[in-house]
């Protein structure tokens, strides 16, 4: 649509956040979205703005100084910090958080120095089932030379080559069929080349698979059939554990300061009730929602270094309440309606109490569309409650769920619902042309922010080419955000 400008700000100079930092090296597939949002950015009604952390403190913008210049604000800056379990021992030398490991082998500034030790023994434990979970068993038992020709981090590199770990163990406190991993994730962990999978006690799985949902027969079969790789015969395992839920880290005996062990819960279900003749979509969503109790039996597992990996969590930015945009701390979104309308303190939904992306789009001749069927218009989203402008998508209006196929599809509903909105709009309301980025520039100039442009990008983008091919593979990224700056002379 040639007469809607759309400008988006991100707090690092260069484009693609989760995609670039978030997703696994070694699943270079899963990154092919880049093409998809590098063909948008070639729109002359698309600006990108890098290097623009929304904030009050030093080197960021307030929020208040963009909102007056935009008819329409989308908030898309995700789950930006991870979810702590709040047991005794969390903040022991070598429990780490899953997020924060993932951003440092992918060279995420933030994580830059993080510096997990590596060395200190063979044991390693995951705590948490999901794909996240399984990526960090994935990267820390690979064969080195597979991750040299991806994008991985080369300080993770160096780190891996030093690295003793033999043995890592996956734990969740529910069942095999439970674990929130996926039949691609599963399946590719338990290929991994020379590396054995432990066999799962007997009990965890139904005696007669077939009998299950589609997804969970596939999921029984993979764990049932295991790894061709016998454990007697590998240098490197891994095992899942199931029915733990953990209560404790412990301290090694000879180190106060250091992780030495972990304490959990052994759980049981909680029994339910159950229609052998329901529907098979029925019965997926009672067995991946079956609950669990303490026995209040413990099991204590030596290790010595733990990943805490049981989800992220969205903060509010800086400015949204004193912008009338709640944020409801409880489940960590911003509310809105299912088309992604904001929606007030007050509203049923809302129960309101980083940095990142948001966008913007500022004024500029009419707001066309297909016509076709769309969500309700924006006098009706009024009369609902709905906050007139603001707008909400991915992780920060869902929660941390899904994968980038289904948030990209979350985010094509509420551009829907802005389009929607603007088409409905009466033609006899006046509106003031807002000046978008041409007006927050001023006072990001003011505030000595050197902002990165696209053209930024690309020069960051080929240096990086460049280093990757002297070590034979696609890049290797910059580590920091004033080496990004530096490559483009800021």
């Amino acid at each position: 649509m040639p007469d809607i400008e759309i400008d988006m700000y991100e707090s690092l100079p260069v484009p693609f956040g989760l995609v670039r930092f978030g997703v696994a090296p070694d699943h270079p597939e899963v990154k092919n979205c880049i093409q998809t949002f590098s063909g948008v950015a070639t729109s002359p009604t698309f600006t990108f703005i890098g290097n623009a952390p929304i904030g009050d403190a030093p080197g960021h913008l307030p929020l208040s100084s963009l909102l007056p210049h935009y008819d329409a604000s989308l908030f898309t800056y995700g789950a930006s910090k991870d979810r702590k379990l709040s047991i005794p021992g969390e903040d022991l030398t070598n429990v780490i958080s899953a997020r924060a490991f993932v951003g440092w082998y992918n060279g995420l500034p933030e994580y830059a120095d993080l510096n997990p030790n590596l060395e200190e023994g063979e044991v390693a434990t995951v705590i948490g089932q999901g794909n996240v979970a399984l990526d960090v068993a994935r990267i820390l038992l690979s064969p080195l030379e597979n991750l040299r020709q991806t994008d991985i981090a080369e300080h993770a590199v160096e780190a891996l080559s030093k690295s003793k770990v033999k043995q890592v163990q996956v734990v969740g406190r529910r069942g095999p069929l439970q674990a929130p991993y996926t039949i691609k994730e599963i399946r590719e962990m338990i290929s991994l080349p020379s590396v054995a999978f432990g066999p799962l006690p007997s009990g965890l799985l139904p005696d007669h698979p077939k009998k299950l949902p589609r997804q969970l027969k596939r999921i029984a079969e993979i764990l049932h059939k295991g790894s061709t790789t016998k454990v007697e015969d590998a240098e490197k395992s891994w095992e899942l554990k199931y029915m733990m839920s953990p209560v404790a880290f412990n301290a090694a005996k000879d180190d106060s300061s250091r992780l030495g062990s972990v304490t959990f819960d052994q759980t049981a279900f909680v029994e339910t009730s159950h229609n052998p003749s329901s529907p098979p979509e029925e019965e997926l969503n009672r067995i991946r929602g079956l609950r669990v109790r303490s026995t209040g039996k413990q099991i204590t597992v030596p290790t010595s270094l733990a990943f805490r990996s049981v989800g992220y969590v969205s903060e509010p930015l800086p400015g949204l309440l004193e912008a009338g945009i709640p944020f409801d701390t409880k489940r960590g979104i911003i509310p809105t309606d299912v088309h992604g309308r904001v929606l007030p303190v007050n509203s049923n939904t809302a129960e309101s109490g980083g940095s990142g992306q948001t966008v913007g789009i500022p004024g500029g001749g009419g707001w066309g569309g297909d016509g076709g069927e769309k969500p309700i218009g924006e006098e009706e989203a009024k009369e609902s409650g709905a906050v007139p402008g603001f707008y909400c998508a991915g992780w920060v209006k869902t929660g941390p769920t899904g994968v980038i196929a289904s948030t990209m599809a979350d985010a094509f509903g509420t551009a829907d619902a802005i389009i929607c909105d603007r088409q409905r709009k009466s033609t006899s309301l006046s509106r003031t042309i807002k000046g978008g980025w041409e007006e927050v520039r001023k006072e990001a100039k003011s505030r000595g922010i050197r902002t990165t442009d696209w053209k930024d990008w690309e020069r960051i983008d080929a240096y990086e080419r460049d280093r990757g091919r002297e070590k034979g593979k696609e890049r290797v990224k910059c580590r920091s955000v004033k080496e990004m700056l530096d490559v483009i002379g800021a």
